[in-house]
């Protein structure tokens, strides 16, 4: 019994995998967006910035960027306070 179980897992997982792998796009193949058009046609007039990734990083995903930089942030100090912890127990 539990060798069938086995062998049907292993058929639904390969199934899975040959379906993944047959919907894949061909390398190299670019990704149709129509985001990516409108980052180009309106970054400059919208955001005044010559540089697209620019814009988007620090205007269209602004409270993004700005959460990264808090979590960075606690990250640090964590380690900080981790660190001088263990050097007060050192003395």
């Amino acid at each position: 019994m539990r060798k069938a179980a086995l062998f049907v897992a292993f058929l639904f997982v390969s199934a899975f995998l040959l379906l993944a792998a047959s919907s894949i796009r061909p390398f190299g193949a670019p990704i149709v967006s129509t985001m990516d058009d409108y980052f180009i046609a309106n970054a400059q007039r919208e955001i005044a910035a010559n540089n697209v990734v620019t814009a988007i990083v620090f205007d269209y995903r602004g409270f993004d960027t700005l959460g990264e930089a808090t979590v960075l942030f606690a990250a640090v100090v964590g380690v900080l306070t981790l660190f001088r912890k263990l050097r007060d127990d050192e003395r």
